[in-house]
């Protein structure tokens, strides 16, 4: 389908919100005026519907290779599409691990095959693998990922040397994950003691606790500072991280970037009594006063990106012991749902909405041509009914996992239609799976 007209739509873009006509022609935006009269293969009357920039989600795990029991590269991002995520990057703790360049192509080439939404991933980051991060082409990958934490097995990076050297001799963009091993170990095997595999899961936020979150983003901050490196740091969940980031500079300007999750704007420590395991993430869903800071520094711009760190388990894993259960939920499908609810709460905007999950990523990124709705960029766009109430059902998750902390909720906002890189991927519930997404480009360093 080479032309798509949208028509009488009321357009969210860069602050403002009005009513617009858009043209799409050979994939990218051809035309925005108030009234388009041109011919077209596809109509749609979007009166009523709001039109958004698709969703650019920076974060998510979508386990393919070697996981792919969990969730794959067909199945996660067609879930994506469905909630109005157009493109994403995927991080590198895989099976094996994205930790050569080969296996990193190895991933853009399983994309290119079935992914609907368009796509990057992170080359990883090891004690020893700083040969192949330094090969990492900033024009063609979003990042190098560090794993600054113990939830990923043999990619912890938790050797001082190796730090100073990736802040000091990568120069693309560097994405952390935060939190102190000694620290969490610690807490962990005093938990241990005490309680034993069956630890309550309401303690999950105290033996991942604040300390060593802020002791490991301070860690970060601090070399990237003494490196001019550029860092993004991954799911800030405490109150007392985002005092480490600026909000005084356009975020063009930013050397150091943050982000936050919907989880940890949505859930907090009492909802461990309802939902047990299926909020186990790592960093830990923390008390109402961690999350109370997170949405005001969201607000005043500490905090850059919203993001989910989409990180799909099966039902039986998630079914263990606190030890045993893997920490990670599924998030995709509905994270703009979520934020357009607390949209229509009043919370935060509309506008700062997409600003936090389009605009930002691009700039944080400097993804090309996408995040904004702009003449010439490519066509990735969301369709909206924000007074279309629904209830998530377990018939309507397309994780490949099939459970949702959702299920049985009931959203105010609805996406009606998708559109990937001028392919409508998704309309009215159902999927066009004839075309592909597409491998993200980057401005470079």
């Amino acid at each position: 389908m080479k032309r798509i007209l949208i028509k009488n739509a009321q357009l969210v873009n860069e602050g403002k919100i009005s009513t617009t006509d858009l043209l799409i022609k050979d994939g990218r935006i051809e035309k925005i005026d108030a009234i388009i009269d041109a011919p077209s293969d596809l109509e749609i009357n979007a009166e009523g519907l709001h039109l958004l920039p698709g969703v650019i989600d920076d974060q998510v795990h979508f386990r393919e290779p070697g996981l792919t029991h969990k969730s794959d590269l067909y199945t996660e991002p067609m879930s994506a599409v469905a909630g109005g995520t157009t493109s994403y990057m995927e991080m590198p703790n895989t099976k094996p691990n994205t930790l050569t360049q080969e296996l990193l192509q190895d991933k853009y080439d399983i994309a290119a095959s079935k992914s609907l939404a368009n796509y990057s991933f992170f080359m990883g980051a090891s004690n020893d693998n700083i040969e192949e991060v330094l090969k990492t082409d900033s024009k063609t990958v979003c990042g190098v990922k560090i794993f600054m934490g113990s939830s990923t097995g043999n990619m912890l990076v938790d050797n001082r040397t190796t730090l100073e050297n990736l802040f000091s001799q990568v120069p693309m963009l560097i994405a952390t994950h935060c939190e102190d091993e000694a620290t969490i170990r610690a807490n962990a095997a005093a938990y241990k003691e005490k309680y034993g595999d069956h630890v309550p899961w309401h303690c999950h936020p105290e033996i991942r606790n604040e300390e060593g979150c802020y002791l490991s983003s301070s860690m970060a901050v601090e070399l990237a500072k003494k490196y001019n490196t550029r860092l993004h740091i991954l799911h800030i969940s405490t109150g007392s991280e985002p005092d480490l980031f600026r909000n005084d500079i356009p975020l063009a300007e930013k050397r150091i970037t943050s982000e936050v999750c919907v989880h940890h704007l949505h859930f907090s420590k009492a909802d461990y009594n309802r939902f047990g395991s299926q909020i186990k993430c790592n960093p830990a869903v923390k008390e109402k006063a961690h999350q109370d800071v997170l949405w005001e520094a969201l607000l005043d711009n500490r905090l850059d990106i919203i993001a989910t760190d989409h990180a799909p388990h099966t039902k039986e894993e998630k079914s263990g012991t606190y030890f045993n259960a893997p920490s990670g939920v599924p998030l995709v499908q509905h994270s703009l749902n979520l934020m357009l609810d607390y949209a229509n709460q009043g919370k935060i905007s509309l506008e700062r909405v997409v600003e936090k999950m389009s605009h930002a990523p691009s700039i944080c990124f400097n993804v090309k041509e996408r995040g904004f709705v702009r003449e010439g960029y490519w066509a990735d766009l969301v369709l909206v009914d924000l007074n279309r109430p629904w209830q998530v059902t377990k018939e309507s998750l397309h994780y490949k996992c099939n459970w949702s902390p959702f299920e049985g909720h009931q959203f105010k906002s609805q996406v009606i239609h998708t559109i990937v890189s001028g392919h409508l991927a998704y309309s009215n519930g159902k999927f066009d799976h004839s075309k592909q997404g597409m491998r993200l480009d980057f401005k470079g360093v």
